[in-house]
């Protein structure tokens, strides 16, 4: 809490209770503290008026918004995030959330961009953050996320690719469907496989897999996972599903996934800065993934 800015005269107690130091106290211990100087004359109304031994970090890039004690600082595009470092009783950690953009939909739904969740400890200094669009990667403070991998399409039965999510594997007609790609561990889950009568497998998010096809049905996608911010991120897209009037919906996943294309609905986009991948659809062309995001948190007051 800062010190008084007007009134009374201060005293080296309360210059004490906001910066600490140890008894008996003695001005020589508060130099480059507040507004002193680092030597000779400390004069206690000038030098600690209104002066705190709790600046938070400074920053500029993103959009920032405040909930309680903490910045939440978004990135929807690429950006430079500029920190000067927090002093005195603030913190420097950071949290952060870095995803990235999700897999477009082939005949299976497309994998979920990767997430990753963590602290960092910020230092003064220009940090570059990259937000990929859908199908691209995703970067900042250090730390990088893979884009999804798309859902299987090209050929009959084509396997999902894999990525940050594995997509979705691709259906077939009376021959086997293909297989889900792989997901990479600390970031998503494999895609779902593909079904021999028209069905796609769903794409993998950052909470679950995808899952296989069923009868008439494409596999719907991995649901996503939340963050402290309570919005969730990073499901898959949902596999095509039998085009025919019993053919079942595959919806996406939790987090932005895409719906898959079916005789009862249409495919849909992944989620835009939500990595979501894209849903599976007919012929083998479903819809784009959803573009990443990434978002830090650090307290600004106690």
């Amino acid at each position: 809490m800062a010190l008084q800015s007007s009134g009374n005269p201060l005293s080296l107690a309360e210059i004490a209770e906001e910066y600490g130091g140890s008894e008996p106290h003695a001005l020589s211990e508060y130099y480059s503290k507040g507004n002193a100087p680092g030597s000779g004359e400390i004069q206690i109304g000038a030098d600690f008026y209104g002066t705190s031994n709790y600046v938070p970090i400074s920053q500029s890039g993103g959009s920032t918004s405040t909930s309680g004690d903490y910045k939440f600082v978004t990135f929807t595009s690429s950006d430079t995030w500029a920190v000067t470092a927090a002093s005195g009783a603030a913190s420097n950690t950071v949290d952060y959330l870095i995803v990235s953009g999700g897999g477009s939909g082939g005949g299976g739904g497309g994998g979920a961009g990767g997430m990753k969740t963590g602290t960092v400890t910020a230092s003064t200094q220009d940090y570059t953050i990259t937000v990929g669009g859908g199908g691209g990667n995703s970067s900042g403070v250090g730390v990088s996320t893979t884009r999804g991998g798309a859902g299987g399409s090209g050929a009959w039965s084509g396997g999902g690719q894999s990525g940050g999510s594995g997509g979705g594997g691709s259906y077939g007609t009376g021959t086997p469907g293909g297989g889900g790609g792989s997901g990479i561990s600390g970031e998503g889950n494999g895609g779902g496989s593909g079904g021999n009568n028209g069905q796609a497998g769903g794409g993998g998010g950052k909470g679950g897999g995808g899952s296989n096809a069923a009868s008439y049905s494409g596999g719907p996608g991995g649901n996503g996972q939340s963050w402290i911010n309570g919005s969730t991120y990073a499901g898959g897209g949902g596999g095509r599903g039998h085009q025919s009037p019993y053919g079942i919906p595959a919806n996406g996943g939790s987090g932005g996934g895409g719906n898959g294309d079916s005789g009862q609905q249409s495919k849909s986009a992944g989620g835009a800065n939500t990595g979501g991948g894209g849903g599976g659809g007919n012929g083998f062309s479903g819809s784009s993934g959803g573009s990443g995001i990434v978002i830090m948190r650090y307290k600004f007051q106690n």
